[in-house]
């Protein structure tokens, strides 16, 4: 699935959102044109992210609602 964001510089970019597993854990990794691969996943209601990706907290929050609107239907 595709997800669109706002940059805070005011450009907008597309995220390619994949479903798979790792580590026996369902994860969500994130792929950006510019070639940045981001891996979240779901702790209770919660969405995370690893250690070492950097996303800001505002995007995990939005783009983890979006998968659990994607998911519910």
């Amino acid at each position: 699935m595709d997800y669109k964001i706002r940059l805070t510089d005011g450009s907008i970019q597309i995220i390619k959102i994949i479903a798979t597993t790792f580590k026996r854990m369902k994860v969500w990794k994130l792929s950006f044109n510019s070639g940045q691969e981001i891996m979240l996943y779901k702790v209770g209601s919660q969405w995370l992210q690893r250690t070492e990706d950097y996303l800001e907290q505002y995007y995990v929050i939005s783009i983890g609602a979006y998968i659990d609107r994607m998911e519910a239907t």
